[in-house]
């Protein structure tokens, strides 16, 4: 029997985030996923060579890449929609784990051990689950910076939002990243290569 799971994760390209948004440029859960992952990578490596901690970083990676592949049948839920209320909220977080389950119920049964634990890695480990978390709220920062260093004021509320949710996991390795990494993204090509000249 074929399996469909990789048909199905290569459809996360169709997926676009920021759906309730104007965007100047738009995004799709595939990027999205790419990118957390690389967040996921830095904080894991700023966690590891700068703060002396032992934080797993490949298998945080891995873990990322997977982070949001069941929207390729919910969909990307806004999260003030999401949020509106716990009833929502709880019924979303179902809807979910019943997507987790048809994921991985395309996976051949040899293949199960090692792709259960990625596709409902919200039941992982907490530590595992924090990195990956800075990594969405991160890039979801990220997104307000470079949408409103385009002109595009939709995300002025947004990025407060986030910076407060960012502030509420009070880990090093972001304020890290913030200071060292985030200010390049505000800038112009232009800019950045003048910086190198």
């Amino acid at each position: 029997m074929d399996s469909h799971l990789f048909a199905y994760l290569y459809r996360l390209r169709y997926i676009e985030r920021w759906s309730l948004m104007r965007n100047v440029v738009r995004e799709n859960v595939a990027e999205h996923s790419f990118h957390v992952c690389l967040l996921t990578h830095a904080l894991c490596t700023i966690a590891n060579t700068v703060y002396q901690k032992n934080v797993p970083t490949e298998s945080i990676v891995t873990e990322a890449l997977f982070h949001d592949a069941t929207e390729v049948i919910t969909g990307d839920i806004p999260t003030p929609v999401k949020h509106h209320n716990p009833n929502i909220l709880r019924n979303f977080r179902e809807i979910e784990q019943l997507a987790a389950e048809r994921l991985v119920g395309m996976v051949p049964d040899h293949l199960q051990p090692v792709y259960r634990p990625l596709i409902e890695a919200k039941k992982s480990n907490p530590e595992h689950a924090r990195y990956i978390k800075a990594a969405d709220l991160l890039d979801a920062y990220l997104k307000c910076v470079s949408e409103l260093s385009a002109g595009n004021r939709e995300f002025a509320v947004a990025k407060k939002q986030i910076e407060q949710s960012i502030e509420k996991l009070d880990m090093p390795e972001i304020r890290y990243f913030l200071q060292h990494f985030a200010p390049s993204l505000e800038k112009t090509l232009d800019e950045l290569n003048g910086d190198e000249a």
